[in-house]
């Protein structure tokens, strides 16, 4: 494909292509990839139990997952104004539908997430995160140019109106992803150490609140601070994987976590991936994840507007959190989130939104001719 544009071509996608980080495309499609395997692998038990065709899911998901690439290609050929834009309307359209779902979403495991639009579910909180992250940093940033001070209590008001309709659903660990999204992205703009100390006593208090307030929460912790108080079948069964496949897995197929887990195909996939095919593949995803963020937040610093910096690498971040909560979590050295993995678990909101986001991380990170880049 190289072949094809000239350096000298000034078309849209010849500039797309010389700008682009192309290594980071490779390496998420290369994600995507792993995770269809992995769906193929996990879903057919689930499926069965549900009564449906075995390959129910992992249909779905080659279906969600080429709509989703074409979106990041697309989306990664916007100008910073036209990303700007994008979240813009995104966030207000995401906000109200998050807000729909507290009347008319289907309630599921004692929370409202979802719309079911056309017979097709969709979680707004999905599409809202990078939305957020997106518009905060583009108030931040508009107020540091200025000169004045009013971005911080706008964004501030701006995350606690998205916080206080994700914890009503409830969903505390979206909440906890777009506080911290929003603490780094004042941190990065430069605020008071002082400031920054506030806000970190601030996050520990939303934390501890959230432990009292919710009794899912409070049960997920008590179980992970002493596994002895419930039975935490999940987690004990996905560290049975891990043990069961050791450095080079069982075998394609071969893996029993799968047949007794009910979330194999979603939240718990990592098990089911170091079962099957070991230890080895899941330190390539893991070096995988780390090289879109850590090539991404490189790629974000090198550049003189702080929108790009802040918004940039706030979308990295979310990337990657996500990513390490999963599989922290998986392997039972967080409290469980209910966070998918990226790519690689089953979901079509959620496979959609990341790759929008990561499309507006990719059109950020494009090399622009001149200091602070084509607006």
């Amino acid at each position: 494909m190289s072949l094809s544009f000239s350096r000298t071509d000034t078309s849209l996608l010849s500039r797309w292509w010389w700008t682009v980080d192309r290594w980071t495309i490779a390496a998420i499609l290369l994600i995507a990839g792993l995770g269809i395997v992995l769906t193929m692998a996990a879903s057919p038990p689930v499926a069965q139990r549900l009564h449906l065709d075995a390959f129910y899911f992992a249909h779905r998901q080659m279906a969600y997952v080429p709509v989703a690439i074409g979106l990041m290609l697309v989306t990664s050929l916007l100008s910073p104004k036209g990303v700007r834009r994008c979240a813009a309307i995104i966030l207000l359209i995401a906000f109200v539908a998050t807000i729909a779902t507290l009347f008319f979403g289907a309630e599921v495991k004692g929370a409202r997430r979802w719309l079911s639009i056309a017979g097709v579910s969709i979680q707004p909180s999905e599409f809202l995160k990078p939305a957020f992250a997106v518009v905060c940093a583009a108030v931040i940033a508009g107020s540091r140019d200025s000169g004045q001070w009013a971005g911080y209590p706008l964004s501030a008001g701006l995350v606690a109106a998205v916080a206080g309709v994700l914890l009503l659903q409830p969903d505390v660990g979206t909440t906890l992803l777009v506080a911290g999204v929003w603490c780094m992205q004042i941190f990065l703009a430069g605020c008071p150490l002082a400031l920054i100390g506030l806000l970190a006593l601030g996050f520990a208090g939303v934390g501890v609140g959230a432990y009292f307030a919710f009794d899912h929460v409070r049960y997920r912790v008590d179980l992970f601070l002493d596994p002895a108080s419930g039975e935490g079948y999940q987690v004990k069964r996905a560290m049975e994987a891990f043990q069961s496949g050791g450095l080079f897995g069982r075998g394609p197929g071969e893996g029993h976590v799968k047949a007794v887990l009910p979330d194999a195909h979603a939240d718990f996939i990592f098990a089911v991936a170091g079962e099957e095919y070991g230890v080895l593949v899941c330190l390539l995803l893991i070096g995988l994840f780390g090289f879109v963020v850590l090539r991404g937040m490189i790629r974000a610093f090198k550049d003189s507007d702080l929108f790009v910096l802040l918004a940039a690498g706030s979308l990295l971040a979310l990337f990657g959190a996500q990513a390490l909560m999963n599989m922290a979590s998986t392997m039972h050295l967080i409290p469980p989130k209910g966070i998918t993995l990226p790519f690689v678990s089953y979901g079509g909101s959620a496979t959609i939104a990341l790759a929008w986001a990561l499309g507006m991380a990719l059109a950020l990170t494009r090399e622009r001719p001149h200091p602070g880049g084509v607006r």
